[in-house]
């Protein structure tokens, strides 16, 4: 055997015996053979000790010594590598949702396939909420979140096109002040000659980690502000039949030119507040997903609402 004679060559030293009885023969070393060589942690191959009159040879492997902590270090990168997997599909649900809102409106156009899709990608991303406790995490819900899709038909006949012939829903957003509990929603107009706004505000309490109760307190009509460039168009459509513009297209000259007066006058005023008095001014919202993206919420009535936060490049289809 090949340890033999490396054991051998190693310098031993023996003990005679303090008998009185002359004849004592002192014991020489003995090698422990090879297959009773006990392995005990604690010692780096090739150690090794010595007892007296016999060798006792302990031997570990670095796989014993390292095996525990390689262990270790195998679970924490399957973790990380289970984290990165989750948030990349989160990523890929986001985008799949912004994608699917894209040409529906804000809802009012999307088909009942498409309704169905959106209505999927929501339930995903709400399994794959990263804020269980939205109202613990008022620094994410603080800021301008414009409004995407919603199922809440009481919008719808807002955004419909041409109950106000040349005046269309250019942005619903809702403003979240999460220093003061206060929440603006509000509604921007653009037309051919001017924009406006109008607005409610309300405060909001935590009644739970995911919902809020809010109670509007003030209506807000917006100062009218001039476009940079008005343009008539060639052709309005009101109640789907379309009106060609171009005949009159003279007269709509000098009627913009009045207009545009009329309106500077207006840009001068301010604001017109009234108040939202009643118990009927009420509503709450259960915030079901919410990133630094996407704010998803259901309302009291059951419908949905998808918000984007001001800034998100998933605003850019």
């Amino acid at each position: 055997m090949a340890t033999v004679p490396l054991f051998s060559q190693f310098p031993c030293k023996t003990r005679v015996s303090s008998s009185s009885n002359p004849k004592s023969i002192p014991k020489s070393p003995t090698i422990v053979p090879a297959s009773s060589i006990s392995r005990r942690p604690g010692f780096s191959t090739g150690e090794f000790a010595v007892s007296h009159a016999d060798f006792r040879v302990r031997v570990t492997d670095a796989e014993d010594e390292w095996g525990p902590e390689k262990g270790e270090r195998g679970s924490a990168l399957s973790v990380a590598e289970e984290a990165i997997e989750s948030v990349q599909e989160t990523e890929r649900l986001k985008r799949s949702l912004a994608d699917s809102l894209y040409g529906t409106d804000r809802g009012l156009s999307a088909s009942s396939e498409t309704r169905a899709e959106i209505g999927d990608l929501i339930t995903q991303l709400e399994s794959k909420n990263p804020t269980p406790a939205p109202t613990e995490a008022l620094f994410l819900l603080n800021g301008k979140w414009i409004l995407a899709y919603t199922s809440f038909v009481g919008l719808f006949p807002l955004l419909s096109r041409g109950i106000v012939p040349l005046v269309k829903v250019d942005e619903i957003s809702q403003t979240i002040d999460s220093d003061n509990f206060t929440v603006q929603n509000s509604v921007r107009f653009a037309g051919p000659l001017a924009t406006t706004s109008i607005s409610t505000n309300a405060k909001f309490e935590i009644r739970s980690p995911k919902r809020v109760q809010i109670k509007f307190e003030q209506g807000v009509i917006g100062t009218p502000q001039l476009t940079d460039s008005i343009e008539i168009p060639e052709h309005v459509e009101v109640l789907g039949q379309k009106i060609d513009l171009n005949p009159i297209r003279g007269l709509l000259t000098s009627v913009q030119d009045t207009a545009s007066s009329v309106a500077r006058t207006i840009s001068n005023q301010p604001p017109l507040k009234f108040s939202l008095p009643g118990d009927n001014a009420q509503s709450w919202l259960l915030t079901t997903y919410l990133d630094k993206d996407i704010r998803i919420s259901r309302g009291d009535g059951g419908s949905v609402f998808v918000l984007i936060k001001e800034g998100s490049p998933l605003l850019n289809p």
